[in-house]
């Protein structure tokens, strides 16, 4: 098994104006990957705006924009979606509880404190999920839902 990543393309502002168009950027990403590797599954994830972007390309409707979103078809072979500081639990919503075909695969960080995703006022708790164990841990889960989806494939 190989594993690589994709930056998808996105201006990031504060405003989260592009968090539309990212969506689309990954949405086509996704597609094209999967029509040339019928045998690939995704893992899908981002930080922040990225979470947007994240959501919104799985059909999450949001106040932060609109994109394509990855057809319902692709599903069965999105296997994760990690996200850390997603603005869309600002507004009382998770993935987890907002999408049929994705919310079981859903692995969402939100620190204590987090104003982007907790309406809270500690912007170093935004910061910290690279060196509190978030990421490790979302790898960690990640790769469980891959290898229970994938049968004898091993991560």
């Amino acid at each position: 098994m190989s594993v690589t990543s994709y930056a998808v393309n996105y201006l990031a502002s504060m405003d989260q104006s592009s968090a539309g168009p990212g969506a689309t950027d990954m949405t086509n990403h996704v597609v094209m990957v999967a029509q040339e590797c019928p045998n690939t599954v995704f893992v899908l994830g981002g930080y922040s705006q990225g979470a947007s972007v994240t959501s919104i390309s799985i059909g999450i409707q949001t106040v932060l924009g609109s994109g394509d979103v990855i057809p319902e078809t692709l599903a069965p072979r999105i296997k994760a979606i990690v996200t850390f500081g997603n603005p869309l639990k600002l507004t009382g919503q998770s993935i987890d509880g907002s999408s049929m075909s994705y919310g079981s695969k859903a692995v969402e960080f939100c620190n204590q404190g987090d104003p982007v995703c907790g309406g809270g006022f500690n912007t170093m708790a935004h910061m910290m999920y690279p060196m509190d164990g978030s990421v490790t841990t979302a790898a960690q889960q990640a790769a469980s839902l891959v290898q229970r989806g994938a049968g004898a494939l091993r991560v």
